[in-house]
C-alpha cells in the first residue's frame, strides 16, 4: 500500500485493509475548510488506485461528525469585497471534493454522530453507507443564513430523491437519525457507540467478501447509469461485463466457486 500523506485536519488509521479517517477540528465541531479539503484530496490520491484499500470510514472527532463549511474562515476569506469569480472557483473546489468521495473506487462509510449540518450532511450524502447514531441531528441550514445548498445538492437528491431532498433543502428542517433512517437519508441507526462499530464492522466483512477489482467497476458502472441513455448503457455494461470475466480477479472467482473454496482476495 502507498504511504499515506502526513494531514495536518485528519487522522488516518488503517488496519486490514481499511481506513478510517477522521476529521479533526472538534474545537470547530470538525467543520470544514480549504485546508482540511486539501488534506482529504491528498489522501484520495494516495489511496486511489490502490486496491489493498477495501473501504474507508469517515467520522468525526469527539463526537461531532461535521457542522459543514467553517463560516468563520469564509468570512475571512471574502471579507472587504472580493470577486465574484474568487467565490465560483471556491464552491467549484467545495463540489470536486464531494464529487472525489462519491467516485472514489473504494466503498465508503459514514458514522454519523453528534451533528451533521450543512456540508456536513452533504458529506454524508457523498458516500455509499450511513450509520447513525439515534440523537444525531441532520440539517441542511443553509438557507437559514441566506445561502444555499448549491454543492451538495446533487448528493443530497441522488440519496433521498427529489421531492423528500426538496423538502429538506427549503425548510432547513432538523431531523433526529431515527428520522433520518426512515426517510432513507441513512441505512443504519443505533442507540451507543459500541452499536454504531459492529454495524461498521459488519459492512466492513461483507465487503471484505468480495472481489475489489469487481467493487471498483461496480461503482463506476452505477455512476454512469443516470448519466447517459440506456442504449449506451447496455454497451457500456458489456464491455464491463467482459473485462471482468476475463480478468484475473473474474478467472479466479469462477474457479473458486467451482472448486468450493473461497478466492483469494476473502478475509
Amino acid at each position: 500500500m502507498n504511504n499515506l500523506p502526513h494531514t495536518k485536519n485528519l487522522e488516518l488509521d488503517i488496519s486490514n485493509g481499511w481506513l478510517t479517517v477522521w476529521l479533526n477540528r472538534p474545537n470547530r465541531r470538525n467543520a470544514l475548510t480549504n485546508e482540511m479539503i486539501e488534506d482529504f484530496n491528498n489522501v484520495f490520491k494516495s489511496i486511489h488506485d490502490d486496491r489493498t484499500v477495501r473501504g474507508i470510514t469517515f467520522r468525526g472527532k469527539e463526537g461531532v461528525f461535521c457542522a459543514g463549511a467553517d463560516l468563520k474562515a469564509i468570512k475571512s476569506e471574502f471579507d472587504g469585497k472580493p470577486k465574484k469569480e474568487d467565490v465560483i472557483r471556491f464552491s467549484i473546489a467545495a463540489g470536486n471534493f464531494f464529487e472525489s468521495i462519491n467516485t472514489l473506487p473504494q466503498v465508503t462509510v459514514m458514522v454519523i454522530e453528534g451533528a451533521a449540518m450543512a456540508g456536513g450532511l452533504g458529506l454524508a450524502c457523498s458516500g455509499d453507507f450511513i450509520i447513525t447514531h439515534k440523537d444525531t441531528r441532520f440539517s441542511l441550514t443553509e438557507t437559514m443564513i441566506g445561502l444555499t445548498p448549491a454543492q451538495i445538492s446533487p448528493f443530497v437528491i441522488q440519496r433521498l430523491g427529489f421531492a423528500k431532498g426538496k423538502q429538506l433543502m427549503l425548510t432547513a428542517a432538523q431531523i433526529n437519525g431515527e428520522e433520518a433512517v426512515n426517510i432513507g437519508l441513512a441505512d443504519f441507526v443505533g442507540n451507543k457507540g459500541s452499536e454504531l462499530e459492529e454495524l461498521e464492522r459488519k459492512i466492513k466483512t461483507q465487503v471484505l467478501k468480495c472481489a475489489p477489482g469487481a467493487v471498483a467497476e461496480t461503482k463506476r458502472l452505477i455512476g454512469l447509469i443516470a448519466n447517459i441513455p440506456r442504449e449506451e448503457m447496455v454497451f457500456k455494461a458489456g464491455e464491463s461485463f467482459a473485462e471482468r470475466v476475463l480478468s484475473d480477479e473474474g478467472r479466479e472467482g469462477i474457479a473458486s466457486f467451482l472448486e468450493k473454496r473461497k478466492p483469494g482476495w476473502a478475509v
